[in-house]
C-alpha cells in the first residue's frame, strides 16, 4: 500500500493513531498513550443476510474513541461504517470480536449511546419541537416535568430553535428538522453520540451551515461523537480523528489525526485530503488511456 507520498507505508490491521496530520502509524495502545477509550472495538467482523447472499460488512476491525473525540469513520459506499455504527448502537452483534463502552461490553441497544440518522423523518409528527426532545428524556427516564423541559430548552437554544419551539415538524425545514434530532440526542446527554450521514441528504449550503453549527456545538459542550461519512471534505472539517476504511468488506486502512483544517502536510507535501484519497485509491489500477499512433 503506497501512503500520501507515495513510499511504502505500513498496512494498519488495527486502528492506529496519528503522530501528526495526515500520519498512519501502527496503533501502540492506549497504555502508551496514556489515554482511556470511552469506546473501543477488537477483531470486529459484522455480517448480514439478504435473501441471496451472506454479506461481510467489515473484517476484524480495531478502533478506539477517546473523550470528547469527533472520531469520523470513512470509506466509500458499501465498505460497512454505517454497519459498524449500528453495532455501537446495539442494534447488530458482532460474527467475530467486541464492541465496549467504558469498558462494559455492547449486547443492545441503550440510552448512553444516541443515534441521529440521515432521514428528515426521525420525528414524532404529532409533537412539537419541544414535545420531540422531552418525550425522548421522560420515556428513558433520564428527566422528567419540568427538570426535562428545562434540559429539552437548553438545548433546542443551543441548535438555534428556541423560536421554533412549539412548532411541528411538517413546518420546519429538513435543516431545522436535523438540529432538532441533533437537540434530542444532545438533551439524552449520552456518553457517545452516533451520527449516521446526517447531513447527507440536505442542499450544499445547508449542509455546511449544519456542519459548522455541530462544531460550535462540540466546542460549547464538548461531547464525544462518531461520525460516519464517506465525504473525504466533511471528514476532515468536522474531525479530530478519522479511522479510514478500506472498499468491501470494510477493513482498517489507517487512522489520521486532524485539527479539522485541509493543511499541508510537511512530509509528504500533501493536503489531508489528497493523502487520504491517495490512500483510499491506491489500489484501484490506473485508466488506460488512448492509443494514438
Amino acid at each position: 500500500m503506497l501512503d500520501a507520498g507515495g513510499a511504502k507505508a505500513k498496512t494498519v490491521s488495527a486502528a492506529g493513531v496519528g503522530d501528526g496530520i495526515g500520519q498512519p502509524r501502527v496503533n501502540e495502545g492506549d497504555e502508551a498513550t496514556g489515554t482511556v477509550s470511552v469506546l473501543s472495538g477488537r477483531g470486529v467482523t459484522l455480517q448480514y443476510k439478504t435473501p441471496d447472499h451472506l454479506v461481510v460488512a467489515t473484517y476484524r476491525v480495531d478502533f478506539d474513541v477517546h473523550a470528547s473525540d469527533r472520531f469520523v469513520v470513512l470509506g466509500p459506499s458499501g465498505c460497512g461504517k454505517s454497519t459498524l455504527l449500528k453495532a455501537v448502537g446495539g442494534y447488530i452483534t458482532p460474527t467475530e470480536g467486541e464492541i465496549r463502552l467504558k469498558g462494559e461490553l455492547i449486547r443492545r441497544p441503550g440510552p448512553d449511546r444516541i443515534m441521529v440518522f440521515q432521514e428528515f423523518d426521525q420525528l414524532l409528527p404529532w409533537k412539537s419541537v419541544r414535545q420531540n426532545v422531552t418525550f425522548a428524556l421522560t420515556e428513558s427516564g433520564r428527566a422528567s416535568g419540568k427538570a426535562a423541559d428545562d434540559r429539552a430548552m437548553h438545548y433546542i437554544e443551543k441548535v438555534k430553535l428556541t423560536k421554533f419551539a412549539d412548532s411541528f415538524p411538517h413546518m420546519l425545514s429538513g435543516g431545522m428538522k436535523q438540529r432538532v434530532a441533533i437537540a434530542r440526542a444532545m438533551a439524552m446527554e449520552p456518553e457517545i453520540l452516533l451520527m449516521d450521514e446526517p447531513f447527507a441528504a440536505l442542499d450544499a449550503l445547508t449542509r455546511r451551515r449544519m456542519q459548522e453549527e455541530l462544531l460550535q456545538l462540540w466546542d460549547d459542550t464538548r461531547f464525544t461523537m462518531m461520525f460516519v461519512t464517506h465525504s473525504i471534505e466533511e471528514a476532515v472539517m468536522l474531525s479530530s480523528r478519522i479511522l479510514l476504511l478500506s472498499p468491501h468488506p470494510g477493513r482498517v486502512r489507517a487512522e489520521f489525526n486532524s485539527n479539522g483544517k485541509d493543511e499541508i502536510e510537511p512530509l509528504t507535501g500533501k493536503r489531508l485530503s489528497v493523502a487520504i484519497h491517495d490512500l483510499l485509491f491506491a489500489d484501484q489500477p490506473e485508466p488506460e488511456g488512448d492509443d494514438h499512433d
